[in-house]
C-alpha cells in the first residue's frame, strides 16, 4: 500500500515556494505537455488582463505571489508562466479541477465532518503529494498538493484548527481582482472561521470557488460561494453537499457553466443525503464512493470522463474541540491519517 508522507517545507514565502517547486520538478514538464488546460492557458501570455490579476494579487497578498515566484525558480520555469497557470480558473472555464464536498454535524452536535472527493486531471493519479507547510509567523498547514499550484485549492487543515475543502465553479465572466487560487491559499493563514469569512467577503474576487470551512472549537460548518458578484455564506448543518456549480439560491445574476457531471452529482446527492440517518464518517465516505445507477457518478474513474477529471483522493476531516483529524483515501485505501492539534499560541 502506498503511504502518503507529507513533505515539510518551512521558511520565508519565497523559500516555501522554492521547496514546492523542487517537489514538483520531476513531473511538471510531462504534466504540462499533456495538459489541454495548459495549452489553453498559455495563449494568455503577456495579456493585459493577466498583468492586472498579478497587480491585484501583489497588492492584497504579496507573500503568496512571492511563493509563486519561488515555485517558478524551484521548477526552472518563468514566474510569468507559473502565475499564469495559477490563474487558470480566471482564464479558461474547463480547468480540470472538479470535486464533490459533503458537510455534516451529528444529531448530538458533538461531531463535525467535512468529506471531499478531489477530482482532477487523470494524469495526476498517484503524482500528487501531501505537504506540511510551516511559514514564518503563520499557523502553517497540511495540504494536498498539485504540482505547480499553490496549496489551498484542494483540501487542507491548518494549525489554528481551520479545515478547508474547495470545489471548482465555472464563472463565465471573471473580473480584475485576486485570483481564486491566491485567495484559497490566503485562507490557510486565517486563525478562525470568522477571519476566513472576512477575508473571502472583503476581497476583490476575480472569479469563484466554493469553500467548505470548519474550525476546531467552533460549532459551525460553513458553505461559502465566493464569486465575482457575491460572497454567499450558509450554515452547512446538519447535512449538505456541493458539486461544481452555484446552488445558493437563484444565480441568474451570475452566468456559470453547469457541466453534465456536476448536475448529475448534485442530483445524486439530493437523493442519497436524505437517506442518511445520524451521519458518521463511514456513511459520508460511502456517498463519495457512489457510482450511481444512472447518469455520471460521484466517484469518478472513467478515462473518458466528459470533464476530463477523475477522483484523485478522498479526504475526511473530523473537526473537534482541540483540533482536526485528517484522513486521505486513494483507490479505497487509507493512505494517511493525522490529528492536527489546534495551536492556540499560533503567532
Amino acid at each position: 500500500m502506498r503511504i502518503l508522507t507529507p513533505s515539510v517545507i518551512s521558511g520565508s514565502p519565497y523559500d516555501i515556494g522554492y521547496g514546492l517547486g523542487m517537489l514538483a520538478r520531476p513531473v511538471m514538464n510531462a504534466y504540462m505537455a499533456q495538459s489541454a488546460a495548459w495549452h489553453a492557458v498559455k495563449r494568455w501570455r503577456e495579456h493585459p488582463f493577466v498583468r492586472e490579476l498579478r497587480r491585484a494579487a501583489e497588492d492584497a497578498f504579496p507573500a503568496h505571489v512571492a511563493e509563486l515566484d519561488g515555485m517558478a525558480a524551484g521548477l526552472g520555469w518563468s514566474p510569468d508562466d507559473i502565475f499564469l497557470w495559477n490563474c487558470r480558473g480566471e482564464l479558461i472555464h474547463n480547468a480540470p479541477d472538479g470535486c464533490t464536498t459533503l458537510a455534516a454535524v451529528s444529531k448530538a452536535g458533538d461531531a463535525r465532518f467535512i468529506a471531499h472527493n478531489e477530482d482532477g486531471d487523470p494524469y495526476l493519479r498517484d503524482k500528487c503529494l501531501l505537504v506540511d507547510i510551516r511559514p514564518d509567523g503563520k499557523p502553517g498547514f497540511v495540504s494536498f498538493y498539485y504540482p505547480g499550484s499553490l496549496p489551498g485549492h484542494t483540501f487542507a487543515a491548518n494549525r489554528a484548527g481551520l479545515a478547508q475543502a474547495i470545489n471548482n465553479v465555472r464563472i463565465k465572466h471573471p473580473a480584475i481582482g485576486v485570483p481564486r487560487m491566491v485567495l484559497t491559499r490566503a485562507v490557510l493563514d486565517a486563525r478562525s472561521l470568522d477571519e476566513a469569512v472576512r477575508l473571502l467577503s472583503d476581497a476583490k474576487r476575480a472569479s469563484g470557488f466554493h469553500h467548505t470551512l470548519g474550525c476546531a472549537g467552533d460549532a459551525r460548518v460553513l458553505s461559502i460561494e465566493a464569486t465575482v458578484a457575491r460572497c454567499s455564506v450558509r450554515d452547512a448543518a446538519p447535512l449538505s453537499g456541493h458539486a461544481n456549480h452555484l446552488i445558493h439560491g437563484p444565480s441568474n445574476h451570475e452566468q456559470q457553466i453547469v457541466t453534465q457531471s456536476s448536475a448529475d452529482r448534485q442530483a445524486r446527492l439530493d437523493v442519497l443525503l436524505p437517506q442518511l440517518g445520524d451521519v458518521d464518517a463511514r456513511a459520508l465516505l460511502q456517498v463519495l464512493a457512489d457510482k450511481a445507477p444512472e447518469g455520471l457518478p460521484i466517484h469518478r474513474d472513467d478515462p473518458a470522463d466528459p470533464d476530463e477529471e477523475n477522483t484523485l483522493a478522498t479526504a475526511l476531516f473530523v473537526v473537534g474541540k482541540a483540533g482536526v483529524e485528517l484522513e486521505v483515501h486513494q483507490q479505497s485505501e487509507l493512505r494517511f491519517r493525522q490529528f492536527i492539534p489546534q495551536e492556540t499560541n499560533t503567532p
